[in-house]
């Protein structure tokens, strides 16, 4: 008995017709009364769009962070190449870091303490004296609190011969404590027919701070501060 089969060309452009037909004469406002071929399409489209847009957005935040990482690199590096300085050098640093407190610890023992202020300022007077000059004013003044150390002015006018004069102000300047002479002033006289001239200076000498005093001014200066913080508010 003879056979006959239908050719499978035939079978696929009969599905293909049958499948574009449902896509035929859709309502865009109506997705919900699609068939069901296009319904899977359009939701396809949409996993896939979903997809891509996400992929996107990752893609675009991991190249954010890259360029963030390549801008810092060069940063990096520099403090690297620092530290790394450092290290190959600590040995050496620290020696320098124990000369400078050596000089710190030089430059404090030429500081006063509270209790030698009498016998700085008695040396300065009788620097002027022992040069033979006259003492007119030796004034000191109101002393200045400053982070570390205090600052006392001394009001000085003093009267003699010019080279008298100058070797007081290099007696001042050699000695054991720090003394320093500002805003100089030197002529003659009113009615002096000596030939001597008049002197008038400001020597500022420093001292420095004890712990305790230290503690003090840091507590005078927050109260300060919250007192101005209180006041704004």
């Amino acid at each position: 008995m003879a056979t006959t089969t239908r050719p499978a060309n035939l079978d696929v452009a009969s599905a293909f017709g049958k499948a574009s037909s449902q896509f035929k004469g859709l309502n865009a406002r109506e997705p919900g009364q699609w068939p069901l071929l296009p319904k899977v399409c359009a939701w396809l489209g949409a996993a896939v769009a979903m997809l891509v847009v996400g992929w996107v957005a990752l893609v675009s935040g991991a190249n954010d962070e890259l360029e963030a990482a390549r801008s810092t690199e060069p940063k990096l590096k520099d403090e690297y190449r620092t530290k790394l300085a450092q290290a190959v050098n600590l040995s050496e640093l620290r020696k320098q870091k124990q000369q400078v407190q050596e000089y710190v610890t030089q430059l404090e023992k030429q500081l006063p303490g509270k209790a030698e202020m009498d016998a700085l300022l008695s040396d300065i007077n009788q620097a002027g004296i022992g040069r033979g000059l006259q003492i007119d004013l030796f004034r000191p003044g109101q002393i200045e609190l400053k982070d570390y150390y205090a600052e006392l002015p001394i009001a000085i006018k003093v009267t003699g011969r010019y080279h008298d004069i100058g070797a007081f102000a290099a007696d001042i300047a050699n000695l054991s404590r720090i003394v320093t002479l500002h805003n100089l002033s030197i002529g003659a006289p009113q009615k002096d027919a000596t030939g001597n001239l008049a002197m008038e200076a400001t020597a500022r000498t420093y001292r420095y701070l004890d712990v305790n005093e230290i503690a003090e001014i840091r507590k005078s200066k927050a109260e300060a501060e919250a007192k101005a913080k209180g006041a704004k508010k």
